[in-house]
């Protein structure tokens, strides 16, 4: 059949690249200690950056929530699907974050891709006069939500002020959307959201921040990055993500109460899908205590004395350990066999740590994702270091 024909070379081409992408079936709750296909693991992967997805706290609120509210919701939440505790957790959220923001209101979504995409669609539909101003190494998301919008739009240099400054000077649209990542997932740097909001309010535009690798993880409180920075504006559009450092899934909006019920009316991610289960929400409730409790503090600064610990240890020669300070810690090998087979070598040791390449990653700088997390020991990190240190100098 010439169709299966055609698809069965385009992925022996991925294959000829190694860019063939491949699953493994974890066994055990999301961790630093896992069982993958059979074996046990040190896992050096995952976004459960404060180790949340197995606390007992959070499992138990999870039990309660499907004793309260069942397995599902039902229907959209603009039919029947929004429950009490969808709205106890918007209410929460809100709290959380919204000292940063004015009149502030949030929005639970079921995934931060359709969050993103929410976003990007809903302030720009009906709007023709619109322009988007895009980071140039944003999450895929946003680029889908830009693209989607059908509007304009311009990408600009990562961390380029002065090019965004230019850009916006230039612009004549009426409604301009910034939109960034807080924490960049692949290269672990932070944005420079102050310089960026100072030019949005200047030019009146809108500011979409996706705190994805920075809710829960930033700021003494787990506010994330606009906390992290003491930023505060009615510019700020504010996307935090649920399924990270709270351990659960979903994600959320948080802007003006008005910014949030234009989403509620014209975001087709939200209107046209089926609420996530109520139960999952009710865990979240606890996710959001524990990120704001003594023991989230004490589990940031754990990872902060990790990442440390990492970034002294790590002495490399030819590979490139990139400048970041966040639990995502990268390391450029650049080529892709080179990098899929050092991860391989790792694997076969009992750390799973993933191979990064295109298109996710510009060409010719595959990488190796660290990320470190509140249940990982400094004993572990060092077994790692150790590990890269002996793989690089066979490579």
């Amino acid at each position: 059949m010439d169709l299966l024909n055609k698809l069965q070379l385009q992925l022996a081409g991925l294959e000829e690249k190694s860019l063939i992408r491949k699953r493994r079936h974890v066994e055990t709750p999301a961790g630093p200690r896992v069982t993958v296909d059979g074996r046990d693991m040190l896992c050096f992967s995952s976004n459960d950056y404060l180790s949340l997805a197995g606390h007992p706290k959070v499992m138990a609120a999870l039990q309660e929530g499907v004793d309260l509210y069942g397995a599902g919701s039902g229907a959209s939440h603009l039919i029947s699907g929004h429950s009490r505790a969808h709205a106890q957790l918007e209410e929460r959220l809100a709290g959380f974050v919204g000292q940063h923001l004015e009149a502030p209101r949030a929005l639970y979504f079921c995934t931060g891709y359709m969050a993103n995409l929410a976003v990007l669609t809903g302030l720009a539909v009906g709007d023709k006069d619109t322009e988007i101003f895009s980071e140039s190494l944003n999450h895929a998301s946003l680029i889908d939500g830009a693209r989607l919008s059908r509007t304009t739009v311009k990408v600009v240099g990562h961390a380029d002020v002065a090019s965004l400054a230019a850009l916006l000077e230039q612009s004549t649209a009426a409604n301009k959307i910034v939109v960034t990542d807080s924490v960049f997932s692949m290269d672990g740097d932070l944005a420079p959201l102050p310089e960026l909001l100072a030019l949005c309010e200047r030019h009146g535009a809108w500011l979409v921040v996706d705190d994805a690798h920075g809710f829960g993880t930033l700021g003494d409180n787990g506010r994330g990055a606009l906390e992290h920075f003491n930023l505060r504006s009615p510019y700020l559009v504010y996307v935090g993500t649920l399924g990270k450092a709270a351990g659960v899934g979903g994600a959320f909006v948080a802007a003006h109460e008005v910014v949030i019920e234009t989403l509620i009316q014209r975001a087709r991610p939200y209107i046209f899908t089926t609420a996530a289960p109520p139960a999952l929400a009710h865990a979240l409730l606890a996710s959001v205590d524990i990120i704001e409790s003594e023991e989230g503090r004490q589990r940031r600064a754990h990872v902060q004395a990790l990442i440390a610990h990492l970034k002294a240890s790590l002495k490399l020669k030819r590979w490139q350990l990139m400048p970041s300070d966040t639990a995502v810690q990268p390391i450029v090998i650049g080529d892709n066999a080179e990098t899929m087979r050092v991860s391989a070598a790792l694997y076969a040791q009992g750390f799973w740590v993933g191979g990064i390449r295109p298109p996710t990653v510009p060409l010719g700088t595959s990488r190796l994702r660290v990320t470190l997390a509140a249940g990982h020991t400094m004993d572990e990190v060092d077994r790692l270091v150790a590990a890269i240190h002996v793989l690089e100098e066979q490579s």
